[in-house]
């Protein structure tokens, strides 16, 4: 058995049905959007994240190629220092008694197309720290969300201090490297694409490298494995169901019971709420279930003076 065969039966075992890669070789093919064998139902993707995942894996392998893992730990030396991104959603979180605001600058999305025509990620992230938020969150993949690592770096250099999430789609380490040499400061791992092995290795890889881990569940099962990963630091629940795309806000409140609530507690985890907020009335709902701080893109990405979305999000002006 293959080592990649290995690691997707140690995956099932933990309830994880995303598959890495094609499980019957790679591709003969190119059909629509994606290449699968179309004589094998086998390669093609069963969902949406499923073909994200197998597309992000061969071109993680393409990057590899042109950036060596070596390459990349001498571009260390260049990178900016690391910032305190749980240091800043818990001093917003003090200063406003709300939420710690995780701003997202993302232009489409796989459901719901273009967000926003006149897209400038670094005007966009301007007026986030004006409106208050803590810390912004970047999507860095290109195919299926428009975004680009960048738009990442062109933040960083462009002065805004918020601290930065990369969001993208971690199948390998080197991932994680290369986003600290283009700014980054937190990176999101998704518990339902990556075994515990794997999300262990890379949060220590993490710390190394002075990145924050944002650890992404979205059902029971997913939220009780991270709960039992030492280290865990930052858990962001997601409303939407990662294979349906479909979002439920009261999915937040059901993870977050009082068993789980009391680990939570006890280890110090700040629980980061995601997808479906719009309104005072859900980041109200959001906090009353035990969130610190929330993911917000598209209730603010649409919005014509993003800063403003901020203030009718919340509610309030949180940025004084």
């Amino acid at each position: 058995m293959k080592e990649w065969e290995v690691q997707e039966e140690v995956a099932a075992r933990q309830g994880i049905t995303i598959r890495r890669r094609p499980p019957t070789g790679p591709a003969l093919h190119y059909v629509g959007p994606f290449e699968f064998r179309l004589n094998n139902e086998g390669n093609t993707p069963r969902n949406i994240l499923e073909e994200i995942i197998w597309h992000k894996d061969v071109e993680v392998s393409q990057w590899k190629a042109k950036k060596p893992l070596v390459v990349l730990k001498k571009a260390l030396g260049s990178a900016p220092p690391a910032r305190d991104f749980i240091g800043a959603l818990r001093a917003a979180q003090q200063r406003t008694g709300l939420p710690g605001l995780i701003a997202e600058v993302k232009k489409a999305s796989p459901s719901r197309g273009v967000l926003r025509e006149d897209f400038n990620p670094v005007e966009i992230a301007k007026a986030y720290e004006k409106g208050g938020a803590a810390c912004l969150s970047v999507l860095t993949d290109e195919k299926y969300f428009q975004g680009s690592f960048e738009n990442l770096e062109a933040i960083r250099k462009a002065g805004v201090k918020c601290p930065l999430l990369c969001k993208e789609f971690i199948v390998e380490a080197w991932q994680l490297f290369y986003a600290r040499t283009k700014g980054a400061d937190a990176v999101l791992l998704i518990a339902g694409v990556l075994s515990d092995l794997d999300i262990k290795y890379m949060t220590k890889i993490c710390k190394m490298l002075g990145l924050t881990a944002l650890v992404e569940v979205h059902n029971e099962r997913e939220m009780d494995r991270v709960l039992g990963i030492e280290g865990i630091e930052l858990v962001g629940i997601n409303n939407r169901d990662l294979e349906t795309f479909t979002v439920d806000i009261s999915n937040t409140r059901k993870l977050l019971d009082a068993r789980r609530t009391e680990i939570i507690r006890e280890k110090g985890i700040i629980v980061v709420g995601e997808s479906g907020l719009f309104t005072p009335a859900d980041i109200a709902y959001a906090q009353e279930a035990g969130v610190k701080a929330v993911l917000v893109g598209e209730s603010l990405i649409k919005q014509p003076d993003p800063a403003k979305g901020i203030t009718n999000l919340f509610g309030k002006d949180i940025s004084v």
